[in-house]
Order: C-alpha cells, then sequence, then structure tokens
C-alpha cells in the first residue's frame, strides 16, 4: 500500500529531575551538598533511509515518545542522557507542525537528519544551587519537559521524470515496458491507484528514475480525480514526460488532452509548465494514429518535441529513452558545495514571548497561562517547602503578583495554572 501523507504525535524525552542529597563520610565535617543534575531526555530525529519510498511505518503506530533522562545521583554524579529516538523516513519527505502550519524539515538526501522535537534538559541537582548565604540547599530542579508536537507528514516522491497524462493513455504499459516496474494494466479507468517507480537504463547506459502518476482528469487540482492526491509528486521531477493517446480511442481529441493537462499543473504549481517537457505519442499502431499526429504537431507550440511510440509494439522507444536523457543531461542537478554558498544574515525584530498571560474563569478564579511559567511550574518540585518559596519568589520576580493586583485579585482568591489551584495572599 502506498502511504504519502500521514499525521502522527511526537513527544520527545523529558529531562530527569536533579537530586537532594548531602556527603555524610566518616572524616569529611561539613560535607556539604551532593546531588547532581538529571540527564537530558531523548530528542526525535527523523533520518532518510533511501530504502523506504512509502511512509507506511506511520500509518499503524502514531504516537511516538522518547525516552526521558535519568534522575541524578548522589556524590555529585549526572544522571545517564537518554538516547534519541530515531525515525527512518523515505527521500522526500517534508515534516510541518500541524498546528502553525511551519515547514521543521524538507529531507531528501540519504542519511540526512533532523531533529523533530528537542528532549528536555535535565534538572539540577541542590549542589548547583549551594551558596555562601544558603550553602546547604533543600531542593533541586525537576527535569525539563521535552517538546510535544502534532506533525503532518508528507511524501514527494524524489524522482527524475514523471509520466503525466489522461487515465488509459498507456503510462503504466510504457513504464512496464522500459524498466522493471510491473504496475497493473487493464482496460479500465484509474487502474494505477499509487505511483510506480521505475529504473530506466538506455543502451548507452545512461539510468534515470521514472515515476508513473496516476491519470490525472480536468478538476484534478481541486480534487477531482485521483490527480489531487499525487499531484505533489510531479513538483519534484526535473522533466515532465506527457503520454497522449495519438489513436483517440476514447473518442476524446489529443490536442484537447495536451491543453487540459497543462492547465491542471499550472493552476496547481505555477512553476510546473516551465519544466521541460517531452509529449509521447502513443497507440500508434493503431491506424487512425498517422492523421491525428500530422493535425496534433500543426496545432503544438513550436520547440516541443513529439516522440511517435507503440508501447504494446515497442516501436520507437529508444528513441524516446534517448532524448529523455539527453534533456536530463542538460539540467544535472545542481548542488553547491556548502563552502561554495553565500550566507546572508539578516536580522529583523522578534517581540519576545511573555512569560504568562493572566485571564478569569467563570467562576472568578484567575488563571495563569504561557509557556516560561509552565514550564518554570513543571520543573518545582513541590514535595519540599524549600521548592515552593524559590517558584513565589520566582513567580514575585516575574511580575505575577503585580499583575494578579492591577486585575483586581484580592486576599483568597483562587489563582490556576495548569490543574493545580493556589491562593492569592496579599
Amino acid at each position: 500500500m502506498f502511504v504519502d501523507q500521514v499525521k502522527v504525535f511526537v513527544k520527545a524525552g523529558d529531562g530527569g529531575n536533579g537530586l537532594v542529597a548531602y556527603r555524610r563520610e566518616k572524616y569529611v565535617p561539613l560535607g556539604g551538598p551532593a546531588g547532581g543534575d538529571g540527564g537530558n531526555g531523548g530528542d526525535v530525529i527523523f533520518k532518510v533511509d533511501e530504502g523506504l519510498n512509502t511512509l507506511m511505518d506511520f500509518r499503524y503506530q502514531r504516537h511516538f515518545k522518547a525516552k526521558r533522562g535519568e534522575n541524578g545521583m548522589s556524590k555529585g554524579q549526572h544522571g545517564k542522557n537518554a538516547e534519541p529516538l530515531i525515525l527512518p523516513v523515505p527521500p522526500g519527505t517534508l515534516v510541518r507542525d500541524e498546528d502553525s502550519g511551519e515547514l521543521i524539515a524538507d529531507l531528501t538526501k540519504q542519511g540526512q537528519e533532523a531533529v523533530i522535537a528537542k528532549g528536555g534538559r535535565g534538572g539540577r541537582g541542590n549542589s548547583r544551587f549551594a551558596t555562601p548565604r544558603n550553602p546547604a540547599p533543600d531542593f533541586a530542579e525537576n527535569g525539563e519537559p521535552g517538546v510535544e508536537r502534532n506533525l503532518q507528514i508528507e511524501l514527494k516522491l524524489i524522482a527524475d521524470v514523471g509520466l503525466v497524462g489522461f487515465p488509459s493513455v498507456g503510462k503504466s504499459t510504457f513504464i512496464s515496458v522500459v524498466s522493471a516496474a510491473k504496475p497493473k494494466i487493464a482496460d479500465y479507468h484509474f487502474t494505477t491507484l499509487a505511483p510506480n517507480l521505475g529504473v530506466v537504463e538506455t543502451k548507452d547506459q545512461r539510468s534515470f528514475v521514472l515515476a508513473d502518476l496516476p491519470g490525472l482528469i480536468e478538476g484534478a487540482h481541486e480534487g477531482i480525480g485521483l490527480g489531487h492526491q499525487f499531484l505533489r509528486h510531479v513538483e519534484r521531477t526535473r522533466v515532465i514526460v506527457h503520454v497522449i493517446d495519438m489513436a483517440s480511442t476514447e473518442g476524446r481529441d489529443p490536442y484537447d488532452d495536451y491543453v487540459t493537462i497543462n492547465k491542471e499543473l499550472e493552476e496547481y504549481n505555477d512553476d510546473l509548465p516551465s519544466r521541460p517537457q517531452i509529449i509521447i505519442a502513443n497507440k500508434m499502431d493503431i491506424p487512425e494514429a498517422e492523421e491525428n499526429l500530422v493535425v496534433f504537431k500543426e496545432k503544438i507550440p513550436e520547440g516541443i518535441e513529439v516522440f511517435p511510440i507503440s508501447a504494446i509494439t515497442r516501436d520507437g522507444l529508444q528513441d524516446v529513452l534517448y532524448a529523455i536523457a539527453d534533456k536530463l543531461d542538460e539540467i544535472p542537478k545542481i548542488e553547491k558545495p556548502v563552502e561554495d554558498q553565500t550566507e546572508r544574515v539578516v536580522y529583523r525584530f522578534e517581540e519576545s514571548e511573555k512569560p504568562f498571560e493572566i485571564t478569569r474563569d467563570p467562576d472568578g478564579a484567575y488563571v495563569l497561562y504561557g509557556e516560561p511559567i509552565e514550564k518554570l511550574f513543571k520543573m518545582t518540585d513541590f514535595n519540599r517547602d524549600e521548592a515552593a518559596r524559590r517558584f513565589a519568589r520566582q513567580m514575585r520576580a516575574m511580575g505575577v503578583d503585580e499583575a494578579l493586583r492591577k486585575r483586581g485579585a484580592k486576599d483568597g482568591d483562587v489563582i490556576r495554572l495548569l490543574e493545580y489551584e493556589f491562593e492569592f495572599i496579599d
């Protein structure tokens, strides 16, 4: 089964908790705090594996969670960092944040990696908070929560050449005779329900990857037929090969087919019509095809190559394969070495994230929310009084107390943060 669009949830590992501990060894007076830091949580990483050509692995497992870091240990020992969770994806994978629509990664090369969700850092042990004023702190940090993300993963096949055309014009037959691909072939529309990839080698030892894309029809860019599901795969191709039923076996005019398909490509992506295009006039073994070919050549713009073939009798195949290979040689993949790329840093003003926001619930309670204050809350161990007092001081420094007073908060009012409630004391 070909799967090229999935939605998944990923969560990086939380950091390990810091430890509250003290040195209690013989002959070591006033040993002091010795709690170690927690280990960092594991990242979620996507890595390209060219052995994959579908997102099938994500179809049945939609939730992925990396391991958390180990907690800190006594004698100042650091907890072990968690290993990253590496998920293999096929070349041509686009990863977007579903909630914001932001493009996170475009993975195209073998072995390419991208950190999709960053693991949380480990919490600091109590030895990290020792000061002359407080030489034996009785608190430590909890680990930082790992990043959570809802992702939309999309696959755009990476092929040199894309076959486009109406259903039943002979695309599947063509790819089956020029490569080892074995697509389904039958005498009805939409036999191809998923793109087929085939490696083609010409007699002069040049090779390229050919993608047979499911039949397009008028209105495909708006979701009619199957074209809307697979038009995205045309975007990666360097050459478009347009297969036309020149015998007009279904009563359609070949030139109208040519115009209609090009219009659909343009409606989907303005850049597609500018791609180099080769026209294959298929089914030339049928008598009516010769007359139609003469009329067709008179109508199309000059400079576009038309190659008459018969995929059934295999006439003309070598000529068109050489033409495709020649066209690909003219437009090689241009990849500038990293050291040759010019880098330009653009500085723009970005408003810093507010540490907190305040709203009110219908019952009159004040609600605090915002990523900075929520992260601070999660990293506080409220089982220890000293840690709770530190959190209160941090909130005061952030301006929470003053902001609540301005909103009208009075003694005894309920303050909510995540699922927890506090009492405001002025």
